[in-house]
């Protein structure tokens, strides 16, 4: 059963595709479609749909960086991207695939289609980026 005190103060919402409001966000190169859920859930939550917009140019967060957060899901809806993950590698996502990317893990894009949008939902909704060296990943891996 689920703990109805965790939630207690949460308000049901309703985001209507046909009512989407895109903005810009974090990277330019995309646009971001906010469902509701920082109000929803006071704060505890963010979820918006991520979408290519056609612009190319280079950003901080193509370099390697890491979310300051306790829970991220990815849900990619369209086209494909690469990705480096700290400890785990090159990975590349596609329409369809999810990923549980652990709190605070290092990445860094290599690239994404044109096409590409993703779900993401991420706690909590005011997560912090930090951009970090290469020696940092090094540092934090060898403590592990």
């Amino acid at each position: 059963m689920t703990d109805k005190n965790n939630s207690k103060d949460w308000k049901f919402v309703h985001s209507q595709a046909d009512k989407a409001n895109w903005k810009p966000g974090l990277r330019e190169i995309f646009d971001y479609r906010d469902l509701g859920f920082i109000e929803a859930t006071n704060g505890d939550y963010i979820a918006h749909i991520i979408k290519a917009n056609g612009k190319t140019q280079s950003d901080e967060v193509q370099q390697w960086h890491l979310h300051e957060c306790s829970f991220q899901f990815v849900l990619v809806l369209n086209g494909s991207a690469t990705f480096e993950y700290e400890g785990e590698g090159i990975r590349t996502i596609q329409k369809g695939d999810a990923i549980n990317q652990r709190p605070w893990i290092a990445h860094r894009e290599i690239e994404c289609s044109p096409d590409f949008e993703v779900l993401e939902i991420v706690s909590p909704a005011n997560f912090k980026t930090r951009i970090v060296s290469a020696t940092e990943i090094k540092q934090q891996s060898n403590s592990q």
